[in-house]
């Protein structure tokens, strides 16, 4: 893993599902100035790119002030849609290049505005590749699958 710049706010992320749609969970790792604050939750029935997409409105959420901050996702989904796909919807006026209504476009436009209260760098992370903010994450996840579970 590089190393980590003074004064910006690393954040890694994952989402995870059992069945898809199913109970979901998501997971969020914030590591600022040698602190560590973890998140997690989760939800009955939802998708793996619903939870990977509420996992950084989370983080952005926990957020007190405006910052520099560096996501990490193993989400190519979320990675490009807020880099890249997100500019054409938003002329598209939320419609996807098929004229179809975008996914989870409530989540997008919460993440965009989020997204635009700091200084964002989005960075993409293998999956299961022993990276350890991205396997922190998938941990916390699946915690938030197990807290849906254990309420049932």
């Amino acid at each position: 893993m590089k190393e980590e710049r003074v004064g910006v706010v690393q954040i890694f992320t994952d989402g995870a599902c059992k069945g898809n749609p199913g109970i979901g969970g998501w997971g969020a790792l914030l590591k600022y100035d040698g602190r560590t604050r973890e998140l997690s939750g989760g939800e009955m029935l939802t998708t793996n790119n619903r939870m990977e997409l509420l996992a950084v409105i989370r983080a952005l959420e926990a957020l007190t002030r405006t910052c520099e901050v560096h996501i990490h996702t193993d989400s190519e989904y979320v990675q490009k849609g807020i880099s890249e796909w997100i500019h054409a919807w938003k002329k598209r006026n939320w419609h996807t290049s098929a004229k179809k209504p975008v996914k989870n476009d409530d989540l997008w436009k919460q993440l965009d505005h989020l997204a635009q209260q700091h200084q964002v760098q989005w960075f993409w992370v293998r999956g299961h590749s022993g990276h350890e903010g991205n396997e922190h994450a998938d941990m916390l996840a699946n915690r938030g699958v197990e807290s849906v579970i254990r309420e049932g």
